[in-house]
């Protein structure tokens, strides 16, 4: 799904092996030097995953991932300390803080495209290339493929992520505010009716397999996918 890792990363050599290693794996690769340069991003446009070093100049990678975590906005991207600090009470601390997940140094690259993997599918599920299916319904990122029954659906982009997000999301319910923010991306002003066309569009595609049944409409609140 080609997701977005912004590596906060003052000493040069590892923010280029970092991100040589991410890039290769498919990954885009944003890179910051300071919590001031990575905020100056997040402002423009929310990454999937951010790789935060503790030790930073000016604002503490550990400061940083608590501000990400007490601001709306922010509080749901992924994040992952990179660090030196490898005692029990700094990884408690660095956890407490607002990481999902520790990573000392030295790390083999394998290992960190490893956790990579792991806190997407826990905290974005959509943003992997697992393959998801629900009542014989399968949707397959890595292959941009659609099969309802054994037979192919097409779909356009935004439905494609639309139904993505929907199947990785199962029974909950989503305004469509929050599918905007999800789907479309924080950045991208649209107006919130936008949302049913696509949810029009994206039913039309399914009724030929009979899952546009999956998708309801849930009065005063938004949308929902059935998860049976």
């Amino acid at each position: 799904m080609n997701s977005i890792v912004l590596v906060v990363e003052d000493e040069p050599a590892i923010q280029e092996l970092v991100a040589v290693n991410l890039e290769h794996a498919g990954y885009r690769v944003w890179r910051a030097a300071s919590a001031e340069d990575a905020d100056a991003m997040v402002r423009d446009a929310l990454p999937d995953v951010i790789l935060l070093d503790w030790m930073l100049p000016g604002i503490s990678g550990l400061a940083y991932a608590r501000r990400l975590r007490a601001t709306a906005r922010t509080r749901r991207i992924p994040m992952i300390m990179l660090t030196a600090r490898a005692e029990e009470r700094d990884k408690i601390e660095g956890l407490e803080g607002g990481a999902d997940d520790y990573l000392t140094k030295p790390f083999s690259p394998k290992e960190l495209l490893a956790r990579i993997k792991a806190v997407l599918r826990r905290r974005a599920p959509e943003r992997t290339d697992d393959a998801v299916e629900i009542s014989g319904l399968r949707l397959d990122p890595a292959t941009r493929r659609v099969m309802g029954n054994g037979q192919e659906i097409t779909l356009g982009p935004t439905e494609f992520r639309l139904l993505h997000f929907f199947m990785t999301h199962p029974e909950r319910v989503h305004s469509r505010a929050q599918l905007l923010d999800r789907v479309w991306g924080d950045h991208v002003f649209v107006e919130e009716r936008t949302v049913d066309v696509h949810i029009r569009r994206l039913r039309q595609a399914l009724e030929s397999s009979g899952h546009d049944r999956l998708v309801e409409t849930v009065r005063s609140s938004g949308y929902r996918m059935r998860g049976a």
